[in-house]
């Protein structure tokens, strides 16, 4: 009896190995999809890369990063000597005058640590940049498949040590935005579009990092019954809503975090004045 998935007698067999070996179906065609499956792949990769060559220029650029009372959160905190000073700003100078290089360098690993290895993100990257697939129904190019068991991708298990530091991050950055209810003399009482631009940024850098996969598991997983933790049963369902919206979150936290840098960029370099709302 056929079953539909032998090809006729004159057409070539694809050749074996990978999604063309002799388990799979024999099917000649790259893939059967009419759509424009390449779109999505395509605008990740171009979203991803877009914020990797900002955030590099700005990461080495080790100037324009502090406007008072506003500090770029790709500075901060800044754990170098050689960091502007900010009056009760993030200030910890752990690294001495051997430190050289931008202050950026040493605290952007951790954050850039959480995203790499988010879900979300290795979703985003491995079909974006290494096509893996690049889409659904679509076969990878790759002859084998060894998932996340072997360096470099062995080290996307970090990503739960990295939540932990992302939290810290967070609350840091809470930190600068109760700073920024500050005017240019340092006096509390004041708002400007920078502490608005803060205050967006940092209530979507929270909502991405609570909403985490790595968060739900360590508030609800490894309960045998919810019945006797309604606290954390309801934690857990809160972020479970939260999760639902962790693709849009990463991406608006992403293009938050990015625009909170330029706003101070921009301050900072004396191309735009910060308006006072009070």
């Amino acid at each position: 009896m056929t079953t539909g998935t032998e090809p006729p007698a004159t057409e070539p067999r694809p050749e074996s190995g990978g999604v063309r070996g002799a388990a799979r179906a024999a099917i000649a065609a790259p893939h059967l999809r009419t759509d424009r499956w390449w779109l999505a792949p395509a605008g990740t990769a171009a979203g991803l890369l877009a914020f990797i060559v900002y955030s590099t220029w700005r990461a080495f650029a080790n100037a324009d990063y502090y406007a008072a009372p506003y500090v770029s959160p790709f500075y901060s905190p800044c754990l170098a000597e050689n960091c502007e000073p900010m009056n009760a700003g993030p200030n910890w100078e752990i690294f001495g005058s051997w430190w050289g290089i931008s202050p950026a360098i040493i605290i952007l690993i951790f954050p850039l640590g959480f995203r790499l290895t988010c879900y979300y993100y290795r979703k985003a990257y491995y079909r974006g940049f290494w096509a893996s697939p690049p889409a659904c129904a679509v076969a990878e190019p790759h002859g084998k498949y060894t998932g996340e068991t072997r360096f470099p991708l062995v080290l996307q298990n970090l990503h739960r040590y990295f939540f932990y530091a992302a939290i810290a991050v967070a609350a840091i950055l809470t930190y600068d935005t109760v700073l920024a209810f500050r005017d240019e003399t340092y006096a509390w009482g004041h708002m400007g579009l920078g502490t608005l631009v803060f205050l967006v940024n940092i209530v979507l850098i929270w909502a991405y990092t609570i909403s985490c996969h790595s968060c739900r598991h360590i508030v609800g997983g490894k309960l045998k019954h919810f019945s006797r933790h309604p606290v954390r049963y309801r934690m857990w369902q809160w972020v479970g809503k939260l999760n639902a919206r962790h693709m849009q979150l990463a991406w608006a936290s992403l293009v938050s975090v990015a625009l909170a840098d330029f706003y101070v960029y921009l301050v900072a370099s004396g191309a735009f004045d910060d308006p006072r709302f009070f």
